[in-house]
């Protein structure tokens, strides 16, 4: 016959602490994502000017009131990442579309996978090292959208309630614990 093993409530309940510990530190840092990479690869909005001279639309010359035709895209701000609580490379711009919009561009993005990304626009100075780490919740921010892929080219579009001259900066932002991986100081190009 075989030994028969009884465990006590305190060595079972032990164990089930344990288990439900472990998972739970599965969840939250999902550490898996250290060795899993997503590429986004979108179109970048061209920068430049359209011509500011209005073209007629019949052989009868504009009236004296026609008014110009728009200005094409425009890059207003740019800033390249500084490294974090994860390593962070790449570039961020700040363009106004030729309809008016506004759109975030983040250039050849490098950092880490992690859980729960953001992008947020911010209106604090980026800090290198460990002191910038959590300053970005510490004044206004606006939420972009969850982080399309860790690495590659991305665009973000701004809510039309949002005025980027408000930001000064954007942060790829980890909600979970709080912390930046990266961000980018923009400045007026």
């Amino acid at each position: 016959m075989g030994k028969r093993i009884f465990r006590s409530p305190v060595a079972r309940a032990g164990l089930a602490a344990a288990v439900v510990v472990a998972m739970l530190a599965l969840y939250l840092f999902q550490p898996w994502k250290l060795f899993t990479d997503t590429y986004v690869d979108e179109a970048i909005p061209g920068a430049g000017t359209a011509s500011a001279t209005p073209t007629p639309t019949s052989a009868s010359p504009a009236p004296a009131t026609s008014t110009p035709a728009p200005a094409g895209n425009e890059i207003l701000a740019t800033g390249d990442f500084v490294t974090h609580e994860h390593r962070t490379t790449g570039s961020a711009e700040i363009h106004r579309l030729a309809d008016g919009r506004h759109q975030l561009v983040i250039r050849d993005l490098n950092t880490s996978n992690g859980p729960d990304l953001r992008v947020w626009l911010t209106d604090q100075p980026v800090i290198r090292g460990t002191a910038g780490w959590r300053v970005f919740d510490d004044g206004e921010w606006v939420e972009l959208a969850k982080l399309k892929g860790n690495r590659g080219n991305q665009v973000y579009a701004l809510p039309a309630s949002v005025d980027p001259r408000d930001f000064r900066s954007v942060s790829i932002w980890c909600k979970r614990f709080a912390v930046s991986f990266g961000a980018a100081d923009l400045t007026g190009a």
